[in-house]
């Protein structure tokens, strides 16, 4: 997390946290979703803005954290932001080294490195990994197959529905109720 974080939630403790502001789609873009695009309809149907900038993209990718309940979020200075997710919370980009596995890099840049590989019914690749599991990028789908022709990972069926609960996220965090 970045100091000037860090020191906002000091000097702000008590901020509310925002929910269905900020989506994160299966290819990693980050969209914002104003009130005028949360009335249009829930994500992925009604995206919202791509957010294009690159130093906001960055200062996402450099807050972006998970809860003890697996709701992922961006700490905003003082203000935890959730994240709607499309598919998984990290999308992963191969680098092809021909005589090896591929390196991975999740979406905000990190590496990370293989445990496991499995495959939904909608034929969409998931790796889970030592930062936990994403899904991979669709332009990087001719390396994955690449890697398990070669033998390097061993890819298990799993329907997309059970992801959340085997592997500890939430893709659409909700505010706590309040009675």
């Amino acid at each position: 997390m970045d100091p000037i974080v860090e020191a906002a939630l000091k000097k702000w403790p008590n901020v509310p946290h925002c929910y269905d502001w900020l989506a994160l789609d299966a290819r990693g873009d980050w969209y914002m979703r104003d009130e005028r695009v949360q009335a249009a309809g829930p994500f992925p149907q009604v995206k919202g803005s791509r957010i294009n900038h690159d130093k906001l993209r960055e200062f996402i990718a450099r807050n972006f954290e998970s809860d003890a309940d697996g709701a992922w979020f961006f700490q905003n200075g003082p203000q935890r932001v959730y994240v709607l997710l499309e598919t998984t919370p990290w999308v992963w980009r191969l680098h092809d080294e021909s005589a090896a596995p591929p390196r991975l890099s999740s979406h905000t840049g990190r590496s990370t490195v293989y445990r496991s590989a499995w495959l939904d019914e909608a034929g969409r690749l998931y790796l889970d990994t030592d930062l936990g599991l994403g899904t991979v990028h669709t332009l990087d789908m001719e390396c994955a197959a690449n890697a398990l022709e070669a033998g390097h990972w061993q890819v298990q069926n799993i329907a997309s529905a059970e992801l959340p609960e085997r592997f500890g996220f939430v893709r659409r965090p909700v505010p706590p109720v309040r009675s």
